[in-house]
């Protein structure tokens, strides 16, 4: 006959208050009662683990007899709460079937191990994600949003931080912020619909302990919690009395403290063995997307962490015992559930000596298989430039000019990234560059991410092509057709020497004679496959890559294939940009120093983060909104331009050539002017509401003063009081160093919140940011750079490493192996 839970509970109950002394039932004694209980005719809904740990148990009422006191307790004790958690699950789905939504807490896992049976059907890292236990379709197509598609994509997926709930302490000892977990009874629970808002249901757990007492609120807003049977299910949970562990992170509240977004399992007793995978110990946290929840990724893991052990580490043996790493399925199980700090740290380092050696292993294959094209001057274009340019080059300039020079010489194609800040002169070295391969008689193409920046380009670069006789066309979607016809006849014949142009130059029908040199600007801005198009059009071209985005040193110091050249000094004559915070109240100091720059023929920029209100973000003024309210009531006797997003190219365009010819003296605008504006004349930047923007994005807006020779000035308005607010905008003040900036900038954003669906996929995290700085991640680099030479060293075709170089295919495909690393 099937398992009655009642009848043993109640066994159970009369056992433990009789002294643990295996009683005499009418048929049984209490031992073999149970034994029999939990060996036979167990219900098929009942999970696996339970199955198997029901068994465990009926074995040992077997020797029950022989069991200390202490013992049988423990037996008793885990028995129960089996029972318990069996009992739970099937309260939740007979609610779930009536219309009740499940209660909240989590299925019970006893340890999380790599080896943990979770189901009669093998999983392995090729299952599908549909086809396991409880992933319903819906619940699968969430998970591709973070593309998890199969098993081995989820154990892949590595956590970007940890919560440590594994420090319990008493109640009186809770400090504010600390991270912790508590265990005690519930003095008194309530479960009810607040009386102000009938969608809003509250959940209220008074814990003590031996120490003293705390207060756990919990919201849940929704028609389906103030349902009087998911309330009443919850009541039975947590009955008056009974042991719980709360884990949570200790707030003040106004009364009293608390702990914020808590999580709760019942325990038997308050020694009992917590055994929940969110209480009481390491939870790893990570990335999320809309429509998956912490619990959910965390219970998807834990069921795809069995198939671990059928991963094979390719990497050989050798390598690992020279450079002390452990194997690669012991990194993956210890890198989502670690048994200790240390095994944690292990387990990143190894996964990210596999991310930059792969790196370095194609980016040394990929090498070998192409030819640089060798240029061999036929004109004298460049000394020709020399002599007409009007100013000398800053030595930083000029070293960067060689390195390229040199680089276009070489045994394989340039791939050289050039980053220096906002006014420096990055487009005269491009120049450079275009030039040597232009006077070798190949043809070159420049792309930038905005017709504003094209059209900046264009009009720098064709003063001097005229003067050296050398045609230049502009590409773009707003290029009429007859002159597009035209310009791609001249590309197709070899007789255009170069083009500047937006995506358009990647689109089908644009083909060169001679493609010899690829200059991108603002790379970060085009995506990898962009990128890779545009190098297709030619035959393994050189490559340059030109940014003034502050880009922390760990992002291209550890970037496998690029070389990096940095531009650190301005022209002469540049004075530094007075960077100054302001408060709403100061508004009006703001408006009178803008008054006094326009009286001396200067030109201001008005920056605001939005174009039209948004719901969700009421507060910020519109900038539609703003240049009325600036014209009409502000500056009446100014003249006020607009420009945003929304508006087209030639509406753009427009714009701001009417404030480059001084018609207007204001500019209101978007984030639109972040890159390729380049008006001298400009002297202030006032940005509304500056802690909404990035620090990067702050510095290019800034950027665009200070470009003449007049003192310049960037106001940053803002209200925030949050003391993180102020010291990210306080970086801006302290300097006008794009890498300082950068570096700051990366350690102030740290790993997000620990919790919530602000980081979406991979994109917003990679497991070396797990490190604990730079220092750690530059050595590791260095060590994976140095594996990677060594095995292309002895063997270039991998032949001999039949593991490693299925796993280097892999990789290779998805590092779209002919695409630039950046």
């Amino acid at each position: 006959m099937p398992i009655d839970i009642n009848r043993l509970q109640q066994a159970l109950s009369v056992e433990a208050e009789r002294g643990f002394s295996n009683l005499q039932g009418k048929q049984f004694l209490f031992a073999d009662f149970l034994h029999v209980n939990l060996r036979e005719d167990l219900p098929e809904n009942w999970e696996m683990s339970d199955r198997l740990q029901a068994q465990t148990l009926a074995n040992q009422y077997a020797q029950y007899n022989d069991l200390t006191l202490s013992r049988r307790q423990h037996l008793i004790a885990e028995t129960r709460r089996l029972l318990y958690e069996v009992r739970r699950r099937e309260i939740a789905e007979t609610s779930a079937l009536a219309g009740i939504t499940k209660p909240q807490k989590k299925p019970k896992i006893e340890a999380i191990t790599a080896t943990e049976p979770k189901s009669t059907k093998k999983i392995t890292p090729d299952t599908e994600i549909k086809d396991l236990e409880g992933i319903g379709s819906s619940l699968a197509i969430r998970f591709q949003l973070l593309d998890l598609h199969n098993v081995r994509d989820v154990l892949s997926y590595y956590p970007r931080d940890h919560i440590d709930y594994a420090r319990q302490i008493p109640i009186s000892d809770l400090k504010n912020g600390d991270t912790v977990t508590v265990i005690g009874t519930v003095k008194k629970f309530g479960c009810f619909t607040s009386p102000k808002n009938p969608n809003l249901t509250i959940v209220e757990i008074i814990l003590r302990d031996r120490t003293g007492q705390i207060k756990l609120s919990r919201f849940w807003t929704g028609k389906r919690y103030s349902n009087r049977g998911w309330q009443e299910i919850q009541k039975r949970l947590y009955p008056q009395g009974c042991t719980i562990a709360a884990s949570g992170v200790v707030k003040q509240s106004k009364y009293g403290l608390t702990l914020e977004n808590y999580e709760v399992e019942v325990l038997e007793h308050t020694q009992d063995t917590i055994q929940s995978k969110t209480v009481g110990r390491v939870v790893p946290v990570y990335p999320l997307t809309e429509g998956v929840t912490p619990e959910a990724i965390r219970s998807l893991v834990v069921q795809c962490l069995p198939a671990v052990s059928q991963i094979i580490d390719p990497m050989p043996d050798r390598l690992l015992r020279d450079y002390q790493m452990i194997r690669l399925p012991d990194a993956i199980a210890q890198v989502h559930y670690p048994d200790s700090s240390a095994t944690l740290e292990q387990a990143v380092i190894r996964l990210t000596f596999d991310k930059y050696f792969y790196r370095r292993l194609v980016s040394l294959y990929r090498r070998q298989q192409q030819k640089a094209i060798h240029f061999v001057p036929k004109s004298q274009a460049i000394d020709q430039l020399e002599k007409l340019l009007p100013f000398e080059l800053t030595n930083a300039q000029k070293r960067v000019v060689a390195e390229i020079r040199a680089d276009l010489q070489g045994q394989t194609p340039m791939n050289r990234l050039v980053q220096g800040d906002v006014g420096s002169g990055k487009t005269i070295v491009a120049v450079y560059a275009l030039l040597t391969a232009i006077e070798a008689g190949y043809q070159t193409a420049l792309m930038a991410p905005t017709e504003v920046l094209t059209e900046q380009h264009y009009r720098k670069i064709v003063e001097w092509f005229m003067q050296l006789n050398l045609p230049v066309e502009i590409l773009t979607g707003s290029t009429k057709t007859a002159k597009r016809r035209e310009i791609l006849r001249q590309l197709e014949t070899g007789e255009l020497p170069l083009v500047i142009g937006t995506h358009a130059l990647i689109q089908d029908g644009v083909n060169f004679a001679r493609l010899g040199l690829a200059v991108i600007d603002e790379q970060h801005r085009f995506g990898r496959d962009q990128r890779s198009r545009l190098l297709q059009k030619g035959e393994d071209p050189h490559v340059l890559i030109m940014t003034a985005t502050p880009i922390p040193r760990t992002l291209y110091l550890t970037n496998s294939e690029i070389e990096v050249s940095i531009i650190d000094e301005l022209p002469p004559g540049r004075k530094p940009i007075q960077t100054v915070i302001l408060k709403p109240s100061q508004r009006k100091d703001a408006y009178d120093l803008i008054r006094r720059e326009i009286a001396q023929g200067r030109q201001i920029y008005i920056v605001l983060p939005l174009v039209e209100e948004s719901e969700k973000m009421e507060e910020i003024k519109a900038a539609i909104q703003e240049r009325e309210h600036l014209q009409n009531v502000v500056f009446p006797n100014f003249q006020i331009g607009l420009l945003h997003g929304q508006m087209s190219s030639a509406e753009k365009d427009e714009a701001i050539n009417i404030f480059r010819r001084g018609e207007t003296q204001i500019l209101v605008a978007t984030t639109v002017i972040e890159v390729g504006v380049d008006i001298p004349n400009a002297s202030v930047m006032l940005i509304e509401h500056a802690d909404r923007f990035g620090l990067a994005q702050l510095h290019q807006l800034r950027g665009r003063v200070g470009r003449g020779s007049s003192q310049s000035y960037c106001l940053l308005l803002s209200s925030a009081k949050t003391q993180t607010a102020q010291e990210r905008l306080q970086v801006l003040e302290q300097s006008q160093d794009g890498f300082f900036i950068a570096e700051r900038d990366f350690q102030m954003r740290g790993k997000g919140k620990d919790e919530g669906t602000e980081q979406s996929g991979h994109s917003s995290f990679s497991i070396e940011d797990r490190l604990p700085d730079e220092a750690a991640r530059q050595e590791i680099f260095q060590i994976a750079r140095e594996a990677a030479e060594r095995i292309i060293k002895k063997d270039a075709t991998l032949e001999n490493f039949p593991l490693l170089k299925a796993e280097f295919e892999m990789h290779y495909q998805r590092l779209q192996g002919g695409a630039i690393f950046t």
